[in-house]
């Protein structure tokens, strides 16, 4: 396949006589639109990253490209920003689709969409994401109403493209983004069927972390005579990861709100940056800090421009110590002294993740990176380790101990604080009488429990349980991760502490031996004769159980779910109660039998 190959070295400086070398510094000189370059500097971009450099020249000029980029090196913006410029050139506003961005996962789609909204602002653009599990009549309306860009999963496509639903007959260009991802997962007949519903004179970009064998084989099949880039990674960026201390929490859903506040309350930061990918989360989470003492803000694209300067000027004043925000919402925030990023979702592409957790250690301070990990994200944190080349610590959540200790120690640093400062003598009426009857050592302790106990609220006193990540067997089913104790994952849990409990271990067990998901007594399992053949999910359970049996959902644990059947781990002593609601309920429409589950 001849190409035009172009490389970048891990500097970011193009090769001698490479694309792009000779032009001006910064966007202006990649010969975008003009209200492109100007929505540019008001989300804070100043300088183009290497892969950016090297593939907008390239794409304005209608070749077809074949980019080998690494996570963390801003292709989004490397073909969404010539995208915009082409469709502004071509006259936007056609009702059919003059542009097709296809992506391996929903998550991608609603980023990718969520930039493109971002960067064609000015340039009035209509984009329509879709994917599957959103509701395919939403997606329907959108269509009909007309639209410029569709960004697309795969599967969801080639549903459209059955339907009738989907025109790509007027497709100017297209972006395969994470091809290897998609080929990975095993779309690679849907990129044939997607590919050939488009003109056959039509501009492609295929952007890959890896070129494969595989993926060379795509390109000779649907590219015309491309341009290739090769970038390499940026030492930067490894450089300002390895400035953060990186850590996971593995967290079931249902306790994610209460996990988020538990370990805000214990790291107590001075200034963090907690990210959810829609804006109703955003909503939703910030409300709920407030409403746990936290002064949160919420940060993203809904926002008028006044509501947003003002949000961030208190951020930035420190009268916000969280602020909750999606990405496109952050892109440009430049902030310093933002002490802790949380992932309140593990990002599904680890370039996003070196974006998130890039703001904070910055100007040679230390950061922190939190990420709340589901039991079933384990391959999305794999490729976060792997695209940092770092290994993630993955910690047991902090208890009730774990936070009255460490109020205590804020506590303590408080009255330090307030005894150098002074001024306390229009107190000394309630204290001197005291002192005539008690030691002023026990005056001190009392006032202090008294200060302690009003903090700790009744939510703060919920143990929650550590989950463990369900790492995939050889087959697919899935299994039960490392035992605690093993190199990267929480050890044994304190004393009082809420033992960490993954799906549990199927076989023969000596003789007298405790049952797996009944760890101290505390837990027990049901069987449910339904499982993925019956359409179950773990939220269907949750919500049965605490429907029917008229209890919290903080009451089940671990759940695994396999074709016929399903293991729920319920606390022991509500587990006859919810087996009996179970049996006379229905589940997703279907009566399945229920029985509690015998230790061996």
């Amino acid at each position: 396949m001849p190409d035009a190959s172009i490389s970048v070295g891990e500097a970011g400086g193009s090769v001698p006589g490479a694309a792009g070398a000779d032009v001006p510094e910064g966007f202006a000189g990649l010969g975008l639109d003009e209200r492109l370059l100007t929505t540019l500097a008001a989300l804070g971009y100043e300088e183009p990253t290497p892969v950016q450099r090297e593939a907008i020249p390239l794409l304005l000029a209608g070749r077809d490209l074949l980019a080998e980029a690494p996570t963390g090196t801003g292709k989004t913006a490397a073909f969404a920003l010539p995208v915009l410029a082409r469709l502004e050139a071509g006259g936007a506003g056609r009702n059919r689709a003059s542009a097709l961005v296809v992506v391996p996962t929903r998550e991608l789609a609603m980023q990718v969409a969520e930039a493109f909204h971002s960067y064609g602002k000015a340039l009035g653009v209509r984009v329509v994401p879709i994917y599957g599990g959103q509701p395919i009549h939403q997606q329907l309306r959108g269509l009909q109403r007309g639209v410029d860009i569709v960004v697309a999963t795969p599967g969801r496509a080639v549903d459209h493209l059955t339907r009738g639903s989907l025109d790509l007959g007027n497709v100017d260009v297209v972006v395969l983004d994470e091809a290897d991802e998609m080929l990975d997962m095993g779309f690679a007949e849907d990129l044939d069927a997607i590919l050939a519903a488009t003109p056959a004179e039509r501009q492609t970009a295929l952007f890959s972390a890896t070129i494969s064998p595989t993926i060379t084989k795509i390109a000779k099949r649907h590219l015309r005579d491309p341009a290739r880039v090769r970038v390499h990674a940026e030492r930067g960026t490894r450089d300002g990861v390895a400035l953060v201390r990186q850590t996971a929490y593995v967290v079931r859903r249902p306790d994610k709100l209460a996990a988020l506040c538990r370990i805000l309350d214990v790291e107590d930061p001075t200034s963090a940056l907690v990210f959810a990918r829609t804006r109703g989360e955003v909503d939703d989470l910030a409300e709920a800090l407030s409403g746990r003492g936290h002064d949160a803000g919420a940060l993203h694209g809904g926002l008028a421009q006044e509501a947003r300067d003002r949000i961030l000027g208190r951020f930035r004043e420190g009268a916000l110590d969280v602020l909750v925000a999606t990405d496109v919402a952050a892109r440009g925030l430049d902030i310093e002294h933002v002490s802790h990023v949380v992932n309140y979702d593990v990002p599904s592409d680890p370039d996003q993740y070196v974006h998130r957790i890039g703001r904070t250690g910055r100007a040679g301070r230390e950061g922190v990176a939190l990420t709340l990990v589901e039991p079933r994200e384990h391959r999305l944190l794999r490729n976060i380790e792997a695209a940092t080349r770092t290994k993630l610590q993955i910690e047991r959540l902090p208890t009730v101990a774990d936070l009255r200790e460490r109020r205590i120690e804020i506590l303590r640093g408080n009255l330090r604080e307030a005894l150098l400062a002074g001024g306390h003598d229009r107190l000394r009426g309630v204290v001197e009488p005291l002192s005539e009857e008690f030691d002023l050592v026990d005056i001190a302790l009392a006032a202090v429990s008294l200060m302690e106990g009003a903090e700790l609220r009744e939510e703060d006193q919920v143990e929650l349980a550590t989950a463990m990540l369900h790492e995939p067997r050889p087959g697919g089913r899935p299994g039960p991760g490392p035992r605690p104790g093993s190199p990267g994952r929480p050890g044994p849990a304190p004393r009082g502490a809420a033992p960490g409990r993954g799906p549990v271990p199927r076989g023969p067990r000596p003789q007298g031996a405790p049952h797996p998901s009944v760890p101290d007594g505390g837990w027990a399992q049901l069987w449910i004769g339904g499982g993925r053949r019956a359409g179950l999910r773990p939220g269907d359970l949750v919500g049965a159980i605490a429907n029917e049996a008229g209890v919290p959902g903080s009451v089940v644990g671990a759940i695994q779910i396999y074709d016929d059947f399903a293991l729920v781990d319920v606390r022991a002593p509500v587990v006859d109660a919810v087996a009996h609601a179970l049996r006379g309920a229905k589940i997703r429409g279907q009566q399945l039998p229920v029985r509690r589950e015998r230790a061996r």
